[in-house]
């Protein structure tokens, strides 16, 4: 298969819709960022994703742990392998691209060094608010540097 090209949108509409209300693909206003709840055209209503190999805008991280459909505060757990030292990383449900459900994949509009520098996942605070607050708050800063017309 192809690898896609991360400078490139596919199959998302212009977020400019609704007579330029700025109504983004997935419900989301342009712009804005909502780091947990995963994309209406993502592709992941109603799936379990666990074991679904994941892919960054430059190669595989690794496989999906664990998968959290909770409204308002999804996520993955993304087992990194040797990738990153055997690893676990926690993606907001909002860096979710798109599904391949026949090649079992989760792409991810973020690179490989912005999700090895993340913040480190800790399995006994993934719940805590502060926690979530600071890991939304990473990746909505990366959302933001992306230049516009890339894949979100």
């Amino acid at each position: 298969m192809e690898r896609l090209d991360p400078r490139t949108t596919y199959g998302t509409p212009d977020p400019l819709t609704q007579g330029g209300q700025g109504a983004f693909a997935g419900g989301t206003p342009a712009g804005r960022f909502d780091p947990w709840s995963y994309r209406d055209d993502a592709g992941v209503t109603g799936v379990d994703l666990v074991g679904y190999k994941v892919e960054a805008t430059d190669g595989g991280i690794g496989k999906v742990d664990r998968a959290s459909h909770e409204v308002n505060s999804s996520f993955l757990v993304v087992d990194t392998g040797p990738w990153i030292f055997g690893k676990k990383v926690m993606l907001p449900a909002g860096t979710v691209n798109h599904v391949d459900h026949d090649e079992r994949k989760v792409y991810v509009d973020r690179s490989k060094d912005q999700i090895k520098a993340a913040p480190e996942y800790d399995e006994t605070t993934d719940t805590d608010p502060a926690y979530r607050d600071k890991l939304g708050g990473y990746y909505d800063d990366t959302y933001s540097s992306i230049p516009p017309g890339t894949a979100r």
